[in-house]
């Protein structure tokens, strides 16, 4: 098979700027995750909920946003990550529609909150100097201007500018908490322990536990500040989850840390009534000017995230063929590719949306609040379709989900996808509701064409309905080595005396693909059809008994050859043939002339060939557990064979029976000089594929053969690869081939057709 445009779009792409993990991912997500909010409303939520509600309230929301981080990671590791952030991984993931609609709704959001952060801005900087409040519209317009020439003249500056801001929101953060601990009573923490909900604006009841929360929570979101920055990383698999995992985690501290004090510094009704005054007058040392410095950092701060993210994921979007006419956005500026005509749009936006808020009222206007929800919405929609593309890949169990990033579940990323949804619908139904409609009208609108099914009353014309719609969009998608899964094909005969051939087949399956059970009735086509329903019988109860997942076939044919060829052409149904066929080693070289036609027929239908030459003692040893089990041993000669042979070595050991194995990859070389280079190949090789194994090279006059048996005598399997033999030649070849193997342990030859090199990918 060949490898995708994708991978050749990656191989292609430009360098870009190479930003570390500290000033590429933590520094803007930190920055972001502390905001206004922990200056306008924590205090606020502390005196309302009392210290022990409001560290449940803190420790659920984390939870979500945790959740999110760790799902974020897994898929992150999981590929070579481009620009475009969340918009990226979901759209490798799910598709590009999904992708499409989540990455459009994305950039608008970030869009739009450029000027709600300017806004949030010029809204303090107003209350700390009233004088300027009538020239409110120029403030934001200033503002703007000056976060935009920062951001055009490029990332590198912007994140430089951050330094700056994050060392003036670390100075209001000390001050804040040194003030909090110079009032720090008992008393006074004992008393604001419980809950004590004040009466909501315009006499709508009390406030309640998920009221407060749904105002806190936008306080702990902001991890998306440095996934948009993916394409910008210099080693994005590792930076994402080291350092959006940081954010998280230096966030919940400073959160949790000024919850306690504040709780244990000032009185209920304080912090109710006047939540960032409580914080600017008891600043530590009198220094109030740094919470209001620290407030203008925090809005500023999140204003120049955005501004850096928002311009990137349209450029992602623009480049991928999701709608044609945003093709002019793609287009980078400078050596690291700068999105500048996407930056020239966003300031555009932010223009538009502040003279508007200023001719309806300035940043309190009913209608911006409206918008402001729905911006959230799809702030929480983005991490939850972060934890759905992480939930489908680990529950859709593809070989080509191997991440790096280890600490990661199908079920934390299912409970994140729920929450991320709670969340949405607590804080605001209606925007919630609003942002799913607008969503599904994305959606609905990139779908290239519609889908219809219908569903029958009982279970299996459901199922079939399913089955029928699926096969029918699978055949239009165009198979890569990315998603290749293995369509197995045993001629298992009468599978009761060819166990160890049907046990490898379905351990080489690992649950991931698809194992036909094919057997051939050989003979007068009316003698033996009336036997058909007995055999497919036989191999369904087989199934049954031993609890294979595997579909059976028999086939009635005159004779072998032609059987065998019959088989290998129409096993299968639409998109799904068999990628992987496997035979039995024929012990006598008289069989080989059968045998290597049906190998060479199969290679003429681009399938691999797996001969299994067992170790009868190998399925008694395995079911005691023996310590033997415990490696697998691949020899590499190169890539033509190799990458499917390492492939299915990392299959076999997905299945409970070699939970544990250890796998070697080991490759001969003639000369001492060459063990480091070759060494050093296979090691890169590992860390590309990210297949658990151990690269071991050899240096040993010795034959190979003598080689072999001494280093893998001892193993509990070994892949080799070999080349097909030519009509006429398959007694000697066979004759090479038993020498080579005489004394080996269960060994899988294994020849891989043409373009399957990219299965590692």
């Amino acid at each position: 098979m060949a490898l995708s445009n994708e991978s050749q779009r990656l191989a292609i792409a430009k360098p870009g700027n190479q930003f570390g993990t500290f000033e590429g991912v933590f520094t803007p997500s930190i920055l972001t995750i502390l905001g206004v909010i922990m200056f306008m409303r924590a205090s606020f939520v502390v005196g309302n909920a009392g210290i022990l509600y409001a560290i449940a309230i803190l420790c659920l929301a984390k939870a979500i946003t945790f959740t999110t981080a760790l799902s974020l990671s897994a898929i992150g590791t999981n590929m070579q990550v481009r620009g475009g952030g969340a918009y990226f991984l979901i759209s490798r993931v799910l598709g590009p529609e999904f992708g499409g609609a989540i990455g459009i709704a994305l950039y608008f959001a970030l869009a739009l909150s450029v000027p709600f952060y300017v806004l949030g801005f010029t809204e303090a900087l107003c209350r700390s100097f009233p004088q300027l409040a009538p020239l409110f519209l120029l403030v934001t317009l200033g503002t703007l201007a000056a976060v935009f020439v920062v951001s055009y003249v490029g990332a590198g500056w912007a994140l430089k500018a951050q330094y700056l801001i994050m060392a003036i929101l670390g100075l209001s953060i000390l001050a804040i908490m040194g003030g909090a601990l110079s009032q720090f009573s008992w008393e006074t923490f004992s008393a604001n322990l419980g809950p004590g909900y004040s009466a909501r604006e315009g006499g709508a009841g009390d406030y309640t536990f998920w009221l407060i929360f749904a105002i806190y929570f936008p306080a702990v979101t902001g991890i998306d500040a440095g996934v948009n920055m993916s394409g910008d990383l210099k080693d994005p698999n590792k930076s994402l989850p080291r350092g959006t995992l940081a954010a998280v985690g230096v966030g919940f501290l400073v959160y949790f840390v000024q919850i306690v004090l504040s709780g244990g510094a000032y009185s209920r009704g304080a912090l109710i009534d006047t939540p960032y005054a409580v914080l600017k007058d008891n600043a530590l040392f009198g220094l109030s000017f740094l919470v209001v410095a620290g407030v203008c950092a925090a809005t500023l701060s999140s204003a120049l995230g955005s501004f850096l993210g928002a311009p990137r994921v349209l450029q992602a979007v623009s480049r991928d063929p999701v709608l044609s006419f945003l093709g002019p956005f793609g287009k980078g500026s400078g050596p690291n590719d700068e999105p500048r005509r996407a930056l020239l749009l966003t300031a555009a936006v932010g223009v538009g949306v502040l003279v508007w808020a200023a001719l309806t009222g300035g940043a309190e206007g009913a209608a911006l609040n409206l918008v402001a929800s729905v911006i959230t919405m799809f702030f929480l929609y983005t991490y939850g379709m972060v934890n759905l593309a992480a939930f489908i890949e680990a529950l859709g169990k593809n070989p080509s989900f191997r991440p790096r990033f280890r600490f990661f579940h199908w079920s934390t990323a299912l409970l994140g996808t729920v929450g991320c949804v709670a969340a949405a619908f607590l804080i605001d139904w209606k925007a919630a509701l609003g942002a799913v409609l607008m969503l599904g009208g994305l959606l609905y609108y990139l779908r290239t064409r519609e889908l219809t099914s219908s569903y029958a009353d009982a279970r299996r014309g459901f199922v079939f309905a399913n089955v029928r719609k699926n096969m029918l969009r699978l055949s239009l998608m165009k198979e890569d080595t990315k998603n290749w899964r293995p369509t197995v094909l045993i001629f298992s005969g009468n599978p009761a005396s060819r166990e160890e051939l049907v046990s490898f087949g379905v351990w080489l399956e690992a649950g991931r693909g698809i194992v036909i059970l094919g057997n051939l009735l050989v003979g007068p086509f009316e003698q033996n059809a009336r036997h058909l329903p007995n055999a497919r019988r036989q191999l369904e109860a087989f199934c049954r008994e031993r609890n294979l997942q595997a579909l059976p076939m028999v086939l009635v044919t005159e004779d072998l050859a032609s059987g065998v060829s019959a088989m290998l052409q129409t096993a299968g149904l639409g998109p799904i043939v068999p990628n992987l066929v496997l035979f039995g080693w024929a012990e006598e070289s008289g069989r080989m002339g059968g045998l290597g036609q049906h190998i060479r027929t199969a290679n003429l239908l681009d399938q691999a060939v797996v001969l299994l030459k067992r170790d009868p003692d190998l399925l008694p040893t395995l079911e005691r557990g023996s310590a033997r089990t415990r490696r697998i041993d691949v020899w590499w000669r190169g890539q033509a064979n190799g990458a499917l042979m390492l492939l299915l070595a990392h299959l076999l050991t997905r299945n409970w029976e070699w939970s544990g194995a250890e796998v070697r990859v080991l490759r001969l070389v003639p000369h001492e000089n060459g063990r480091e280079p070759a060494v050093q190949a296979l090691q890169a090789l590992l860390d590309a594929s990210r297949v658990d194994a151990t690269a071991v090279t050899l240096v040993d006059p010795r034959p190979f053969a003598e080689v072999l048996r001494a280093t893998s005598g001892e193993s509990a399997c070994v892949f080799l690869g070999f080349g097909i033999p030519e009509a006429g030649t398959e007694e000697r070849w066979h004759s090479g081939f038993q020498t080579l193997l005489d004394g080996l342990p269960t060994t899988l030859l294994i020849n891989a057709p043409e373009g399957n090199e990219g299965l590692l990918v």
